[in-house]
């Protein structure tokens, strides 16, 4: 049966404004029974490209008018029905999708009667085939979410010789240090990789922060340098010492002439613009380097499988795919619990669901503490043009806490005087907890093998800068492809002080 004609010219019309002008579709993907967002869905809205919702179910893409649309986005998410939505209802704020339970006979099960242990030898025997060792470009989004807590900020006055570093100061400077800050970063890249070397390119960026922090502290600094040149002698040096442990400081920079000064902060700045592409690429290395098949991965319920117990759970399916669920849980001492995806066909783990049921590192010595309490997430590979698999998306949550119970003084010396070398002292006992979680979250948009000469040609913006935003503004990336921020990110703003 045919269409009606005004549906017809709808149609018509809506395709005709997607292609000359390009169209921006913003929704969440819900559960029709739970009501709840369904978290890293998989949202196709031309071939071969996509985007992954957010841990809330949000999604939002860009219609490019230079790439073939589909008339419909299809969305698919394991444990749910495939759902194609027309681009005319996409407009709608909430999409549903139902629940779908995925029969014995919907997936491949010739490979059934394999206990789990075979089918984890087999996940062994076949990852040096499945994941993708040739040089690749992708395309990715890449968030940052560093969250600080203080719960404890003790510091205890004892002694001072100068008059200014009395407690009422100490009392001061602990009344400006954040207890909470929360520093997030946003960035779309092209990731040049091939397996023993890396490159960046940078499109675009955005830092989303509260600079009030900088600020107070580039007003205390001042206020402490001027009360070591009024106070501290040019040729004296600081003795810093906590217990047994001792660090001398010379105290040239204190008395640099302004010209000086000026040079080390252009200096400093143009490190600073340097150092924004590096603590990228050093966290998207990391990233790469803890996936569970490489050597040097915490995930070790692979390559240590027998520390392991293995249960098959059941069956579904990802991307059209069957796949064994195997949850695992560690024996002894082992670090993690979780659910792998296995592909019934070629024995891949297409996604991971993993935390830590033990910290992973603990050291306290000397009234120093460090303890790596969080280390959970979830991490989806797919299929790329070679068959092989390669990373597609990465949730992942690192969480430490730190903390530090000493003694602590600052002595000032000066050799060229007559009498005691000690000019002043500063005494004090500090008691404080900081807890640090990064969250780490990873779109691939986009993968294309490449030569090794296509490599060596790629290039990187090594001064590229973000943009500083104080609160999260959409329309920053209005034309691109991202991932929807969460609700913190999403009303993230300035407090004015």
């Amino acid at each position: 049966m045919s269409k009606p004609i005004s549906n017809i010219f709808i149609y018509i019309f809506l395709l005709a404004s997607i292609s000359l002008h390009g169209q921006s579709i913003s929704s969440r993907v819900v559960d029709t029974k739970t009501n709840e967002g369904i978290p890293y869905a998989t949202i196709q809205f031309a071939e071969h490209r996509g985007i992954i919702t957010n841990e809330e179910g949000r999604f939002s893409i860009n219609l490019n008018p230079r790439l073939e649309q589909q008339d419909s986005i299809y969305i698919s998410s394991m444990g749910y029905k495939k759902t194609a939505i027309h681009f005319m209802a996409v407009l709608d704020s909430v999409i549903y999708i139902e629940p779908k339970a995925i029969e014995l006979n919907e997936v491949y099960l010739f490979n059934n009667d394999l206990s789990v242990d075979e089918i984890i030898e087999k996940v062994k025997e076949n990852l040096p085939i499945n994941y993708n060792r040739e040089p690749i470009k992708q395309r990715l989004f890449f968030r940052q979410s560093s969250l600080n807590t203080m719960t404890k900020l003790d510091i205890e006055f004892e002694k001072s010789t100068i008059e200014e570093l009395n407690k009422k100061f100490l009392d001061s400077v602990i009344s400006i240090l954040p207890r909470n800050a929360s520093y997030y970063t946003e960035s779309l890249c092209d990731f040049y990789r091939k397996p023993d070397e890396h490159r960046l390119y940078i499109e675009k960026a955005a830092e989303l922060y509260d600079k009030n922090n900088e600020g107070s502290m580039e007003a205390l600094s001042a206020k402490l340098e001027r009360i070591f040149k009024e106070n501290v002698k040019p040729d004296s040096y600081l003795k810093i010492k906590s217990g047994w442990f001792g660090q001398k400081v010379e105290l040239d920079s204190i008395f640099d002439s302004s010209d000086e000064t000026a040079a080390i902060e252009d200096e400093l700045k143009d490190q600073g613009n340097k150092h924004f592409l590096s603590s990228k690429k050093n966290q998207l290395h990391d990233l790469y380097s803890e996936l569970f098949y490489n050597d040097k991965t915490k995930l070790n319920f692979i390559d240590k499988s027998n520390r392991y117990e293995f249960r098959l759970k059941g069956f579904t399916a990802i991307e059209d795919e069957g796949v064994y669920v195997i949850a695992f849980d560690p024996k002894r001492s082992e670090d993690f619990r979780g659910t792998i995806y296995v592909n019934i066909e070629d024995f891949a783990i297409m996604r991971i669901d993993y935390e830590n049921v033990n910290s992973l590192k603990r050291i306290k010595l000397l009234g120093f503490s460090y303890e790596e309490i969080t280390y959970k997430g979830t991490t989806i590979f797919s299929k790329g043009s070679n068959n092989k698999y390669d990373l597609r998306f990465i949730d992942k949550v690192f969480g430490r806490k730190m903390g530090v119970r000493r003694p602590l003084s600052v002595i000032e010396k000066n050799k060229y005087v007559k009498g005691r070398r000690k000019q002043n002292e500063l005494s004090m006992e500090l008691d404080i907890i900081n807890f640090n979680t990064e969250k780490y979250e990873l779109v691939v948009f986009d993968s294309k093998l490449i030569s090794t000469g296509e490599f060596s040609n790629s290039i990187e913006n090594e001064t590229v800068k973000a943009t500083y935003l104080s609160s999260y503004n959409p329309e920053f990336w209005e034309g691109y492809d991202i991932m929807e921020p969460n609700k913190a990110i999403r009303e993230f703003t300035v407090s004015d002080k």
